[in-house]
């Protein structure tokens, strides 16, 4: 199942139509993002799109869809590609190292990423994010699939200079500031995946593809980061993990490559859909 924030209300996504779910619901349902991360009612939607009449589904614009969830937490992977760990000249770690990102970084697929001038050092990271579907704690491995709404592409658009400004390296502000965490375009449920294990992420700027790899090749998996992560946190319906980014990172590169005004970012995720972000001045 496809799902998506359309012009604030949620939808299901069948081609390229859109069902209302409220609309549709006649009262069943609350026109409420929160819809959309919610597990319990999933079976309904379906049942819901499986009965709606052709009439009741309507073309759309994508320009109109915005972030599909809205978290209480956001979680960024640190060094989870083993391809990243080794262009960063660092080992790969024997657990994971995670940051937080603030729920006021999360915009949509469209939606501009603002870099003030001062920034001079902002980098990209193209990433899945999971997004998570039910209230969970001491999580198995084994059952992890079970407690995720679903997947979607992310950026966690990062302010090098502010990530390694002296004496103490700092993650969570630079990845942080407005618009640093588009999500997006649509949340699609693992089950549309014949592997939900190995899905490809690429990002480019302007027309150069800067990176690609696939999510078998992440150090910790789904599973893994979800039982890791929920022995020390509760999850809860539409929190948000960034799993980590792919080799090609702009601080990598030679010459380097950073964010700047006019430059588009373009963040695609296998299944799931391609976001378009703009970079603007501040």
């Amino acid at each position: 199942m496809k799902l998506a924030n359309l012009a604030g209300r949620p939808v299901v996504v069948r081609d390229d139509l859109a069902l209302d779910i409220a609309d549709a619901g006649k009262g069943a349902f609350e026109p409420r993002l929160e819809v959309l991360c919610d597990l319990a009612r999933h079976d309904e939607l379906r049942a819901l799109a499986e009965s709606a009449d052709d009439s009741a589904w309507k073309p759309f614009e994508p320009r109109d869809l915005g972030r599909v969830a809205k978290p209480y937490k956001a979680i960024g992977v640190a060094l989870n590609y083993r391809a990243h760990a080794e262009e960063s000249s660092l080992p790969v770690p024997d657990e994971p190292s995670v940051f937080a990102k603030f729920a006021s970084s999360v915009v949509g697929p469209y939606d501009a990423i603002v870099v003030e001038p001062q920034y001079d050092k902002v980098d990209y990271e193209a990433e899945l994010v999971v997004v998570m579907g039910r209230t969970g704690k001491n999580i198995p491995e084994g059952e992890a699939w079970s407690y995720v709404a679903g997947v979607t592409a992310g950026q966690d658009v990062s302010d090098r200079k502010e990530q390694w400004r002296k004496p103490i390296n700092q993650f969570t502000l630079p990845k942080s500031y407005d618009t640093f965490s588009p999500i997006g375009p649509y949340l699609v449920t693992p089950d549309e995946f014949a592997d939900p294990d190995d899905i490809e992420v690429a990002g480019w700027v302007d027309d150069l593809e800067v990176q690609r790899g696939r999510t078998s090749d992440l150090i910790f998996s789904v599973p893994e980061l979800i039982a890791w992560l929920s022995r020390r946190v509760t999850f809860e319906p539409g929190d948000l993990i960034f799993t980590g980014t792919p080799a090609g990172c702009g601080v990598r590169r030679t010459p380097r490559l950073y964010l700047t005004e006019g430059k588009v970012l373009r963040t695609q995720v296998t299944g799931v859909g391609t976001m378009v972000n703009p970079v603007v001045a501040g």
